[in-house]
């Protein structure tokens, strides 16, 4: 099982209260976290990536394992302690302005 955890917003969106574990058939990665994610919470579409080219929103960000892996490649593999369950997948709303 992976573990995300959402932003307020988009639990707030999905009805769910804390984290969520997803089941990912094949290797864990950033691609089939977000498909089985979709697929589970079919209103989180188009939030996170965009709907047509699939790429990362440019205010989402992914965190794991106290590292950015927001600008890694999509189907990278994830740590091993995402996959195996230990540490969850963060997905955060990235601030910006002055």
């Amino acid at each position: 099982m992976i573990r995300v955890v959402l932003p307020a917003q988009l639990r707030t969106l999905a009805r769910v209260g804390g984290e969520v574990s997803l089941e990912v058939g094949g290797p864990a990665t950033q691609s089939s976290v977000l498909d089985a994610l979709e697929r589970r919470f079919p209103m989180l579409q188009g939030t996170i990536r965009d709907r047509t080219t699939r790429r990362r929103r440019p205010f989402v960000r992914f965190f794991a394992c106290e590292q950015d892996l927001s600008h890694e490649l999509p189907d990278a593999p994830l740590p091993a302690a995402v996959a195996s369950g230990a540490e969850p997948l963060l997905v955060v709303g990235a601030m910006a302005g002055g």
